[in-house]
């Protein structure tokens, strides 16, 4: 084969790569990253592991397929010729359209705003995509919209994941806010709850499914992940590669930490990042209040630091906490402040 690079589905999780052995070697470097603060862990100080992760898996020749885009510059870059049996999806779905179908949900005394509009259009476009929005820009509005849609279209079965119990409530009370039956259409999953049901949206938590066994997974169109940014646990990225018929992914998230591996980890698992909004701007346009942030940094003495440059995670955080020195700086600020002061401790 010459220098050409065949990208093929295996199912909507992976994708199969032939090409030449050369250019697989180049793959296996071109996926391969350092995980930040590798060198704290266990197994990276026991030789065990070299605190790198690999994306794509050289022995079957398979990677995850969110990553096209970045497969697919990696030969343009290099001049490779390449060739995908798939095509990038880009369906044709209008704004217009768009706005036709919410008028139809009937939200009560609800608009959505424009760029909600555009991330509801983009999703369905593309059906992969990790949504980039801030706190308050209403992430459950566009969950909302994307559903409702796809149940009307050929999906049967839904599947939204959640950090905490209290947010598989809230999306559920969410959902009613907006008009909808949820008592008849959601089925609600935490700790103790039955897992499977005969309603066309689920709503659980990570923690009450990553046990469940691969076959439970498989009946899934959609899956959309809340709060995508904790989908690179290991627990989760498991259930997100057993829903391998799930040809809807979409994430939303808040926050990436950085990290190019992070940011490809959670691209691979659902599609492309697309920023939706951004806090600046919902402050701009009023949507959430202005606030400024002030961030001090409190200085030990060299000494202290000294001796302090050897202890474990454990040994820091108590000489942190029973600091006096800190915790009077803490309260006397707490008590110089004007009007209502809320202090957090982790």
């Amino acid at each position: 084969m010459a220098d050409k690079v065949v990208i093929s589905n295996e199912n909507e999780v992976y994708v199969k790569i032939d090409c030449p052995e050369g250019i697989r070697y180049e793959l296996r470097e071109y996926f391969t990253f350092m995980v930040p603060g590798a060198q704290f862990s266990p197994q990276y100080k026991s030789k065990l592991w070299d605190g790198k992760i690999r994306l794509y898996d050289l022995r079957k020749g398979q990677i995850y397929r969110g990553l096209v885009p970045n497969i697919i510059k990696f030969c343009q870059d290099r001049d490779y010729e390449w060739e995908y049996d798939n095509e990038i999806y880009d369906e044709e779905f209008s704004l217009v359209e768009a706005n036709e179908i919410i008028k139809k949900m009937n939200m009560p005394n609800i608009e959505p705003r424009d760029y909600q509009l555009d991330a509801f259009v983009h999703a369905i476009r593309s059906r992969r995509a990790l949504l980039l929005s801030p706190t308050a820009s209403g992430k459950s509005l566009i969950i909302y919209m994307i559903i409702r849609y796809l149940l009307s279209q050929d999906c049967k079965k839904v599947l939204i994941i959640v950090p905490t119990t209290s947010l598989v409530s809230q999306l559920f009370k969410d959902f009613k806010d907006y008009g909808f039956d949820s008592d008849t259409f959601v089925h609600k999953v935490f700790s103790g709850q039955e897992k499977v049901s005969n309603k066309p949206i689920i709503i659980s938590t990570w923690q009450s499914l990553y046990t469940q066994a691969p076959s439970f997974f498989k009946n899934f169109d959609v899956i959309i992940g809340d709060e995508a940014h904790l989908f690179k646990a290991k627990s989760l990225a498991t259930i997100m590669t057993a829903l391998i018929n799930a040809k809807y992914r979409i994430g939303t998230t808040g926050t990436l930490d950085g990290t190019k591996t992070h940011k490809l980890v959670l691209e691979g698992l659902f599609g492309q990042v697309r920023k939706v909004t951004t806090t600046a701007e919902l402050m701009e346009q009023k949507v959430v209040a202005d606030f400024n942030i002030k961030c001090l940094l409190l200085k030990h003495s060299d000494s202290l630091c000294q001796a302090a440059k050897n202890f474990t995670y454990a040994q820091e955080m108590e000489y942190l906490v029973l600091n006096e020195s800190r915790n009077n700086f803490i309260s006397n600020l707490a008590i110089s402040l004007e009007g209502n002061t809320l202090i957090l401790y982790q």
